[in-house]
């Protein structure tokens, strides 16, 4: 189903992508972050905050499936606004079968990772590309297949690093702390 609000998540979602490969392209998507990135982000939150007020979470029989994925790629990216990011994710839960569940499964754990938690689906990275520490490696694959996310090499499962080791992995990068902490997730 497209309709007005279609249209305008998936350019949101479109200008969005268009300034992270611009910024990737020039590398100034490096430490911390880049001003540009923050206010294309704040302004697609508030505006997708007005259309979730006009009619409710963009579900995929509300607005297609194009839209609803940008409608997550944005509530992906609004780390400014916790609040926002954690209705959303209630408001997706509610919504689940109308939902694509990978959606679902990356918000989660974007969500713990910002909160200093360790993640359930293996959908998030440290600064180095590995994986961010997880609840159960044991059942990783499991609870991946089951939300249609490909299943992980054993290796990089492996080399996955012990929850208890979250607040040493964060200490490495004050920056990242602060800006926690002003954001509102800490």
């Amino acid at each position: 189903m497209k309709n007005e609000f279609s249209d305008q998540l998936i350019r949101m979602a479109a200008s969005d992508q268009s300034v992270r490969e611009r910024l990737l392209e020039e590398n100034a998507l490096r430490g911390g972050y880049h001003p540009e990135m923050e206010s294309v982000h704040r302004e697609n939150t508030d505006r997708l905050k007005a259309i979730i007020a006009e009619i409710g979470f963009p579900t995929i029989s509300k607005v297609g499936e194009e839209a609803a994925e940008a409608a997550w790629l944005i509530v992906q990216h609004s780390i400014g606004d916790p609040d926002f990011m954690k209705d959303s994710y209630r408001e997706m839960l509610e919504s689940r079968k109308d939902i694509n569940p990978a959606n679902l499964a990356f918000l989660f754990d974007r969500i713990q990772y910002f909160q200093g938690k360790p993640q359930q689906y293996g959908t998030q990275l440290n600064a180095d590309g590995s994986i961010y520490p997880v609840m159960d490696k044991d059942r990783l694959n499991t609870l991946r297949q089951e939300n249609n996310l490909p299943a992980l090499p054993q290796d990089r499962i492996a080399d996955i690093l012990p929850a208890d080791q979250i607040e040493q992995l964060e200490n490495q990068n004050p920056d990242y702390i602060l800006w926690r902490k002003n954001a509102g997730w800490k």
